[in-house]
């Protein structure tokens, strides 16, 4: 008998089938037990009883959490009294036989109970098992999909950015060395940026889901070691309003899978679908440091960047006055970004960049890129940096590359917010800060 996925028992009420899962709930009442199997799919109640098979009672009843079963029933349509609203409510399976395909130990806490977070993510192979877990990382997988939908739509190609590095994009100190290579200290990338923007020479358009690594000492709610940068880089741009607009369309498609396979989940944690109108409202940073001032009363401006604060509140100020839980905070400091930052012609000393905000914090970085090779070295050594040190990456701005300018999102920070979970490494599935690598370090 081939197996059948418990999302699809619906489509078998009155046959005898063959279901495969974990066992979520075991509820012995003597004369009749109830076990609840999960696949991939969803769950189904299944019910051991002499009314199915005599010897089925005492084996489903031997059944405990975790345990791994296949289980051959009959699916029984629910009398109406008794049918719920979910997945399977509508029926149940009769028990006629059970096979146990790998016994599971003694739980040390019930799966679904509150658990504190070190509890929680030092037993991350069974607690993954949870369903606010299994949610989680089953949105995050979505988002995934549907930015790599909307970029394929709209020409991108795909490539694989490598995450040993002979040099740091950002030219920053917060790396990890790799003492491996020949008379050569190698990194772990911080970013795909340098290879975006090498790999435009080749497709135009490209894009990237990358694993990439910040060795900052900082052990906040808001940063990990090594996190999912999703990241694209256009080319033949008139500027960074162009890269804005092409954010927007990955936005909105985002949003849009979310709805469509998401909506129960969000419900469920208590947040609202994101609101983003078909143009997100964007302003200049000054602009919106005027607003912070006159709004709050924080003089904050001429700051070369924002305080989580001050994001915070433009968020909120967006999703009040303009319709919009993203916001766009366009122009900041030549001296505040990285040396490949296009400056703006008319507006000196500010870059044609931009960070999204969405929910109280910047989700993306973005903006025009230099593209002019001798720009390029001069910008380098304004940063304090050799440009020999970056001769291989720069071997394609000197044969030739058009305006050009991306995005680099990422995925934990978004999915974060998307729930409204409020601490990343929850919406990290293997977490790794400076005190964790699967366990705390400390142990």
């Amino acid at each position: 008998m081939e197996r059948v996925l418990i999302k699809d028992l619906k489509d078998h009420i009155g046959e005898d089938v063959k279901v495969a899962g974990w066992v979520s709930a075991v509820r012995d009442h003597g004369k009749v037990a109830f076990i609840v199997p999960r696949d991939r799919t969803g769950t189904v109640q299944a019910v051991a009883s002499a009314d199915y098979n005599d010897t089925a009672l005492p084996e489903s009843q031997k059944l405990r959490e975790q345990w791994v079963v296949e289980i051959v029933g009959e699916v029984k349509g629910r009398p109406e009294k008794m049918r719920k609203d979910e997945l399977n409510g509508e029926l149940e399976l009769g028990i006629k036989e059970v096979k146990v395909l790998s016994e599971a130990a003694e739980l040390p806490f019930d799966i679904e109970t509150e658990l504190n977070q070190d509890t929680y993510l030092d037993n991350l192979p069974l607690t993954l098992r949870r369903d606010r877990a299994r949610r989680t990382f089953a949105l995050q997988a979505t988002i995934l999909k549907a930015f790599r939908q909307t970029l394929n739509g709209n020409g991108f190609t795909e490539f694989q950015a490598p995450a040993i590095v002979g040099g740091d994009a950002e030219g920053g100190a917060d790396v990890f060395k790799l003492e491996y290579f020949k008379d050569c200290t190698a990194y772990l990338a911080s970013s795909p940026q340098l290879y975006k923007q090498m790999m435009t020479g080749v497709f135009e358009r490209v894009f990237a889901t990358t694993k990439v690594f910040r060795a900052e000492k900082s052990a906040t709610t808001r940063h990990l070691s090594e996190y999912t940068s999703i990241d694209f880089e256009m080319a033949f741009i008139n500027d960074h309003r162009d890269v804005m607009e092409m954010l927007t369309k990955v936005i909105k498609g985002i949003v849009s899978a979310v709805e469509a396979e998401h909506k129960e989940t969000l419900n469920d944690f208590g947040v609202e679908l994101p609101l983003v109108p078909n143009e997100i409202p964007f302003m200049k940073l000054s602009e919106a440091q005027e607003i912070i001032k006159s709004e709050t009363g924080e003089d904050c401006t001429g700051e070369p960047d924002l305080e989580p604060s001050h994001e915070k509140f433009l968020c909120k100020y967006a999703k009040e006055t303009l319709g919009s839980d993203f916001i766009f905070i366009t122009h900041y400091p030549v001296n505040k970004r990285p040396f490949y930052t296009y400056e703006d012609e008319e507006d000196k000393g500010f870059t044609k960049s931009f960070d999204l905000l969405f929910r109280g914090v910047e989700i993306v970085s973005g903006g025009q890129r230099v593209h002019n090779y001798d720009e390029l070295v001069q910008k380098i050594k304004d940063k304090g940096l050799k440009p020999e040190a970056f001769e291989f990456y720069l071997q394609a701005f000197k044969y030739g590359l058009p305006p050009h300018g991306g995005i680099g999102m990422g995925l934990e920070r978004l999915t974060e917010k998307f729930l409204g979970i409020g601490n990343v490494r929850e919406a990290s599935l293997f977490p790794r800060d400076m005190n964790r690598i699967d366990t705390l370090l400390s142990k």
